[in-house]
């Protein structure tokens, strides 16, 4: 049995964000399984960066 894990952020994003860190030619050539781990590593991290950003730009909700 297969299971598929539910990604976390859209393709949408993932897209842009390897437009960012340069490797989105990659991605249209052999998808995301081509793509470097150091790569998909980057993108996490670059993704946690913006997420702490929004986070902390936003109103405390306490």
């Amino acid at each position: 049995m297969s299971r598929r894990r539910r990604s976390v952020m859209s393709d949408e994003f993932k897209y842009e964000l390897a437009k960012d860190l340069g490797f989105a030619d990659t991605v249209k050539r052999e998808g995301w399984g081509g793509i470097r781990t150091k790569d998909a590593g980057n993108m996490v991290k670059r993704a946690i960066q913006i997420a702490e950003k929004s986070m902390s730009q936003q109103p405390n909700q306490r």
